[in-house]
């Protein structure tokens, strides 16, 4: 079960895990660009329009929130105050299987 919003969060800053890099490299250059538009949305506002912002439930430390890319693909992330760590990118199975 999923909860939507931030909560008022301000995301200001961005860091990217080892893991989001590898699974990045395995995108198709059209995935790869839809997801940098969303990173960019992201930090515009923490909920923009069409990114379905949610909190994954069974997640408290860290919290973990997951947005939509396109109807198939998903990032996975943690919010500490105003900084995001980009957790995962990939298939909505394999987010919601291994966030």
């Amino acid at each position: 079960m999923t909860r939507v919003g931030t909560g008022g969060v301000a995301i200001n800053s961005l860091d990217y895990s080892g893991r989001f890099k590898r699974d990045r490299k395995k995108l198709s250059p059209e995935i790869k660009e839809k997801l940098d538009d969303k990173i960019k949305d992201l930090l515009k506002d923490p909920r923009p329009p069409g990114l379905a912002f949610e909190k994954l439930q069974g997640y408290r430390k860290p919290n973990i929130y997951t947005i939509h890319v396109t109807g198939n693909y998903k990032i996975s992330l943690e919010i500490d105050g105003s900084h995001a760590i980009l957790r995962r990118v990939g298939t909505h199975n394999n987010i919601d299987r291994k966030p």
